[in-house]
């Protein structure tokens, strides 16, 4: 989902700036030049990596939004606008967490996310094409998984994941930056070009390998809300909506590159690339519905 890249490009981003202010700064340098232990190092890399990906959390709602055209649904102008804020209400109280905001955005294929903060200041958004496309059980279902999305509080468990792994990926690159200035280009003050390209790459790389892990834990909660959308909605209504995008996607030349990432079902990767996949196969997903106990 475009969402989860958005949002890992955006922490990777937030990483380097923060790291640069720290080379500006001294921070860094004045860490190495006290001799600060290996904890002190980590506590101060976790400051910077917990910092990126916060505010990337923050930021997730906005950045969907404006990414995606969503309009959001203040007043329902029509009965299909009225019936979803409906269904998500029922939805919304059903699984115990507080109304989301729902909104609409513009695709003839059918897609739906969820994204936000926190669980109870969340926002759920369905494509044109998923209204126009599925039958009102199969939304149901959709609206189910996404819904459970947000009571399992996947965007923050996916900050937490993130936050740690930004830590050891800024501690890493700083220790590796001082070792490559000190020793291979034998700076004194350990904080020259070498130190600083040696952390940017550093960074960069570690970062990439970081998002094979935070995409791994984004197939395994694709099944975890898939059981969820079928415990709120019923099991045949979300084996049944799975269905139907599979037929679709097997119709339909696949979305472009800036809405492929936001749909409940992502495109199917091929050698490494499935380490990248943010979603298991739909094949994959009914099975494991179909095996699951009653």
């Amino acid at each position: 989902m475009r969402r989860i890249i958005l949002f890992i490009l955006t922490n990777l981003a937030i990483m380097l700036m923060l790291s640069l202010i720290a080379y500006f700064t001294g921070l860094d340098a004045w860490l190495a030049q006290h001799g600060s232990s290996f904890t002190g190092l980590l506590l101060l890399a976790a400051l910077f990596g917990f910092g990126g990906s916060l505010v990337s959390l923050a930021m997730s709602k906005w950045m969907a939004v404006r990414a995606m055209g969503v309009r959001v649904i203040e007043q329902p102008a029509s009965d299909s606008e009225r019936w979803l804020l409906e269904t998500v209400h029922g939805l919304a109280q059903k699984a115990g967490v507080g109304m989301p905001q729902v909104g609409i955005f513009e695709s003839g294929q059918p897609n739906a996310f969820a994204t936000g903060p926190r669980r109870d200041a969340a926002l759920v958004a369905v494509s044109s094409g998923l209204l126009a496309t599925m039958k009102p059980p199969e939304i149901e279902a959709v609206l189910g998984h996404e819904m459970t999305h947000v009571v399992n509080g996947d965007m923050v468990t996916l900050t937490l994941i993130q936050g740690v792994l930004n830590t050891f990926v800024i501690a890493i690159a700083w220790m590796v930056g001082n070792i490559v200035d000190r020793t291979v280009l034998r700076n004194e003050e350990g904080r020259g070009i070498g130190y600083f390209a040696t952390v940017w790459v550093t960074q960069i790389v570690l970062g990439i390998l970081a998002t094979i892990i935070v995409m791994w834990f984004s197939r395994w909660r694709e099944f975890r809300a898939d059981a969820g959308g079928a415990r709120l909605s019923g099991r045949e209504r979300m084996i049944a909506a799975l269905e139907r995008l599979q037929a679709v996607e097997k119709q339909n030349e696949p979305l472009p590159a800036h809405m492929d990432a936001f749909a409940i079902s992502g495109r199917e990767g091929w050698g490494l690339a499935r380490l990248f996949m943010s979603h298991p196969p739909i094949e994959a997903r009914i099975a494991a519905l179909k095996a699951a106990p009653t």
